[in-house]
């Protein structure tokens, strides 16, 4: 294989591995292995260093090239490992002249913080996958106490809603039925736009401009900048699917107080009870943070209230671990065996609101979006083992006849 990349990390690394894939492929590269990498927690760098020495057993022979958020964050952390050929930006990935030639310098990373554009990603195909994804924005202008992404990805900033449609026609031409909004913040999406468009005014748009999109959905959202167009789809259009992944980290209001978090615990029951009456079948998943510092056992109890209070489906759960250089960092932090009892306690929350999920939908008729493996997804993203071995990325109609707790099985 002349190019191969592994991808950590987010949707937006999913869409953004695939453009300089083909940046690598049309310049000629061969026998390198890039590394997509991701900062979210100090384990997801680890995860990727450990990858990095793998891989390099496995292919002594190929050049590793490391990018993406870690390497934007800590390049000389990579540069440290004898395994490493070269350390790029992510501003410098995604640019084709930067494949044209083999290495000359080591680490070619600049300050993500002076762009000020997103190209749209000209990619007509994702490779082993069977939903496109369309990035709309990237970056982030938020400063949360715990996160450096936006230190990986620079301030943000959006594509622009005809080439973002232009982008999708091109994918649902190629036989794509469902596609996937993402970016960092999208919900800041056209902020820095000419008249400002919104998140829900760019669904709007791709919903009525690209009327052979089956289906649609958005990553990891925040409840907070949802606004009038989004919540007008969400009531209105089937075609966006009735599953939305909250950004929420906690449901203490301290806690999300001491993150610099712009919403509090009431504002995201609002928003679900909102979203619920609007789209009775509404699911929702998050992202939560365990043992985030100075959380007591109160604060966790109640952030576990909160989490049934909102009939939350898909956790997301993550340890907290101190970035260096953010202020949580300095905060006074939990004890790292409580730190993993809270995370552990949150993934049975999951597990069990998941299983009443899964319960709930026994007896209903579905139409799932099929993936490799015979399993298919339904409108609310829930996994379901088919019968048979059905095409992958065909809609298909079924019924759930039952659950292991984890996933759904058709009938």
């Amino acid at each position: 294989m002349s190019v191969e990349i592994v991808t950590f990390g987010c949707r937006l690394n999913i869409a953004e591995s695939e453009a300089l894939k083909r940046h690598a492929e049309a310049a000629g590269r061969e026998n390198i292995v890039i590394v997509n990498t991701c900062a979210v927690t100090a384990e997801a760098t680890k995860h990727a260093r450990q990858s990095i020495r793998r891989l390099k057993r496995e292919r002594p022979d190929a050049e590793i090239i490391v990018t993406g958020c870690a390497a934007q964050i800590e390049p000389e952390r990579f540069a440290d490992m004898p395994e490493v050929a070269q350390i790029l930006g992510n501003a410098e990935k995604m640019r084709p002249e930067t494949w044209l030639q083999p290495a000359t310098e080591r680490i070619v990373v600049s300050d993500i913080m002076t762009v000020r554009e997103t190209a749209p990603q000209l990619v007509d195909a994702f490779e082993g996958h069977t939903r496109a994804f369309i990035q709309v924005q990237n970056g982030c202008d938020h400063r949360c106490t715990f996160c450096v992404i936006p230190y990986g990805r620079g301030p943000s900033r959006s594509v622009p809603m005809g080439e973002v449609v232009d982008s999708l026609k091109r994918l649902i031409d190629n036989g794509y039925r469902e596609a996937v909004i993402t970016g960092v913040d999208i919900t800041s999406y056209g902020a820095d736009l000419p008249g400002k468009p919104s998140l829900g005014l760019l669904v709007k748009n791709i919903l009525r401009h690209v009327p052979d999109l089956a289906r649609l959905r958005l990553s990891s959202i925040d409840s907070v900048e949802a606004d009038d167009h989004l919540m007008e789809v969400i009531a209105t259009d089937s075609r966006l699917m009735p599953h939305l992944h909250l950004s929420l980290q906690s449901g203490d209001d301290m806690i999300l107080k001491r993150m610099k978090r712009r919403h509090s615990h009431a504002d995201a029951l609002k928003f679900v009870e909102t979203a619920r009456s609007l789209r009775p079948d509404m699911v929702f998943g998050a992202d939560v943070i365990a043992g985030f510092p100075t959380e007591t056992d109160e604060m966790f109890a109640r952030s576990q209230e909160a989490i049934v209070a909102y009939g939350l489906t898909h956790l997301h759960v993550f340890p907290y671990s101190p970035r260096p250089g953010t202020p949580a960092a300095r905060m006074p932090q939990v004890a790292r065996e409580i730190v993993k009892e809270r995370a552990a306690r949150l993934r049975m929350l999951g597990m069990r609101l998941l299983e009443k999920h899964l319960s709930s939908e026994v007896g209903q008729r579905r139409i799932v979006l099929t993936e490799r493996g015979s399993i298919g997804r339904t409108e609310a993203f829930t996994p379901v083992q088919l019968q048979g071995s059905p095409t992958a990325g065909e809609l298909m109609s079924v019924t759930i006849g039952g659950h292991d707790g984890r996933q759904l099985f058709a009938v």
